[in-house]
């Protein structure tokens, strides 16, 4: 991020450190709330010029500038919530969250000449996997905000409260409803070397072709969703059951000869990326339950690769 210049004839600001530490924690919020890193840097983006945009004395007066910032970065971020409902309404197939890699695997640059700043990167965990950021695609933007604040974060209620614009009890109330979501929602936790064994065998078994083995990895009620975008055609809906699913990454295969599949950390969980060329085309995040894939999401839309690297 380039700092915007200091009004004032150019004295330095000395709280400047203090208010830049902000950004990542900034960054880690605004992803879980919106799914999109791109959104979520942009809404940051814009908290930081509306901090600038207001006198040196009008900062000074601000007594805890984190809290404000947390604020302002919340409430935008409720504002595109509210208007990506609506746009995700109209998107031909299915929508799935942005996803992201393993920080040492981000891009070193942009395309358009950027520096990508360590402060831009999300920290993983459990409150970044792609089935844990599916369910919070299903909750009210205010659900959403209020259960990350409080239950990911640990804001009180009462400072939730001031982000939402509803009383600390209303608050208690959408953190409440969304908890129980993420609890009907959620698969029994598989240890994290049997994700990856899982995960590696499904893609030795993709690059043999090995019908019978894809399918013996796979829940006999196994879902794989896929979006699109750009130039990529969309899947419109969901592909169900353990051979379907397999006829359509054989084909995908027969279909792109230079095709080649590496394991990544996707959201914080062993997946998987396909390149054509050298190019990253799709990325693959996988809930696993007890010894099967449960569910697979394949990300295709060029708009949401840009972070992922095209070497291994």
């Amino acid at each position: 991020m380039t700092t915007p210049p200091e009004p004032g004839g150019g004295r330095p600001d000395p709280g400047l450190a203090a208010i830049m530490g902000e950004r990542r924690q900034l960054i880690n919020l605004a992803y879980r709330f919106l799914g999109s890193l791109a959104e979520a840097e942009d809404a940051v983006q814009e908290t930081y010029a509306r901090w600038y945009a207001m006198s040196r004395q009008q900062r000074d007066a601000i007594a805890s500038p984190g809290a404000w910032l947390t604020r302002v970065a919340g409430r935008l971020c409720l504002n595109v919530l509210s208007s990506a409902r609506a746009r995700r309404e109209t998107y031909v197939g299915e929508w799935i969250p942005e996803p992201l890699p393993e920080p040492t695997e981000w891009i070193s640059g942009r395309s358009d000449g950027i520096t990508v700043d360590p402060a831009d990167r999300v920290t993983l965990d459990e409150s970044v996997n792609m089935a844990f950021l599916v369910v919070l695609d299903s909750m009210t933007p205010a659900e959403r905000v209020a259960f990350i604040l409080h239950d990911v974060f640990r804001y009180s209620f009462a400072e939730v409260a001031e982000i939402v614009g509803r009383s600390p009890a209303a608050c208690r109330q959408l953190a409440s409803s969304a908890r129980r979501r993420v609890r009907a929602a959620q698969a029994p936790a598989t240890p994290a070397a049997r994700q990856a064994r899982i995960v590696r065998d499904f893609k030795r078994a993709w690059e043999a072709k090995d019908i019978d083995a894809l399918v013996g990895l796979l829940d006999p009620d196994v879902t794989a969703i896929a979006d699109g975008g750009g130039a990529v055609g969309a899947v419109l809906h969901p592909i169900q059951g353990a051979e379907q699913i397999v006829r359509s990454l054989v084909h995908l295969q027969g279909r792109l000869r230079n095709l080649t599949i590496l394991e990544r950390t996707v959201n914080g969980r062993p997946g998987l990326i396909a390149q054509e060329d050298g190019v990253t085309v799709s990325v693959y995040a996988f809930e696993v339950a007890g010894d099967r894939i449960k569910r697979i999401w394949a990300v295709r839309n060029p708009d949401k690769l840009r972070p992922w690297t095209v070497g291994p």
